[in-house]
């Protein structure tokens, strides 16, 4: 299991901009899909503190809820880049 965990819901470009860093990266990390109705997605609110999507978890970093697709991509970035 991977130490990256990627809150995402199909169809969202946004995290679909950050599917794509992890690839580039060559980065393992689980995808969790949250329901398409923002009243729903508790465990995100849990972990980020809000409901959009995309949020990254690093548990190896101490990233507990990252939200924001170009914060995450300049993170992952920035940490896991040549």
């Amino acid at each position: 299991m991977s130490d990256l965990k990627l809150y995402e819901l199909a169809g969202c470009p946004y995290c679909a901009k950050v599917k794509e860093t992890l690839a580039d990266l060559e980065l393992e990390y689980e995808s969790i899909s949250v329901p398409r109705s923002h009243g729903q997605r508790t465990e995100v609110r849990e972990i980020s503190g809000q409901t959009g999507v995309p949020v990254l978890v690093d548990e190896a970093n101490g990233i507990e809820g990252m939200a924001e697709s170009d914060d995450i991509i300049e993170y992952l970035e920035e940490t896991y880049g040549g």
